[in-house]
């Protein structure tokens, strides 16, 4: 059995990891388990758990996971939206496409991690990138769909691959569908969604996401 780490932002992914990836892959030799990224600590010691707020405590806990000998690899699920602003890289992006800006960022951190066992991803935009994957499946968590599916279908229309849904502050993944639906939970629909749509659905339609599980994959 192969153990991957999987530094995640916040519950919403630990979810994810627990419930699709845990489940798609454990009878596959590959163990993924999440661990939620460390933002701080109270006086009592306790964590502050989830959201991404400096490059340097990624860093740290990247580095903390690898220096688990018993992992096979050490890997990140994050949002490119909104990354701090210290993070390796995000000074000299380029103006090119999103996939040459992630692939760019994501070299960065691993020049900076600087080890054999790190296999870098950050999701293009984020999370609800994957919701996107099938439409039916997420207006169907909604009691509400009026002419729902008709707007997400017009927002993906615009777009060549939905991981191209930009990271405008009012029109990132997440924003458009809170916009449609307006009482979306992310830390409880969005596992319940992409369970739902499956991993398959979801590979085919987010290449640089089925690029990172194909990475694994090959540890």
């Amino acid at each position: 059995m192969k153990k991957v780490f999987v530094l995640a932002e916040g519950q919403t992914e630990e979810r994810f990891i627990k419930n699709v990836l845990y489940k798609e892959y454990i009878y596959a030799g590959i163990c993924f388990i999440p661990v939620i990224l460390s933002t701080g600590k109270t006086k009592m010691g306790n964590k502050f758990r989830g959201g991404v707020s400096t490059y340097s405590k990624i860093r740290d806990e990247v580095l903390k996971l690898l220096n688990d000998s018993s992992a096979a690899a050490v890997t990140t699920f994050m949002d490119y939206y909104a990354l701090p602003a210290d993070f390796p890289g995000k000074e000299n992006l380029a103006a090119f496409d999103c996939y040459s800006r992630v692939d760019f960022l994501e070299k960065c951190f691993m020049d900076d991690i600087r080890h054999r066992r790190f296999i870098p991803f950050l999701m293009l935009h984020e999370f609800e990138t994957m919701l996107f994957a099938d439409v039916d499946k997420l207006a169907g968590a909604f009691h509400y769909k009026g002419n729902s599916i008709y707007s997400l279908n017009e927002i993906i229309n615009k777009y060549p691959n939905i991981e191209e849904i930009n990271d405008g502050s009012a029109t990132h993944p997440s924003k458009r569908i809170k916009d449609i639906y307006s009482d979306y939970m992310k830390s409880i629909h969005g596992p319940v969604i992409t369970g739902r749509i499956g991993l398959d659905v979801i590979r085919n339609k987010c290449r640089h996401f089925n690029q990172w599980l194909t990475s694994v994959e090959s540890i």
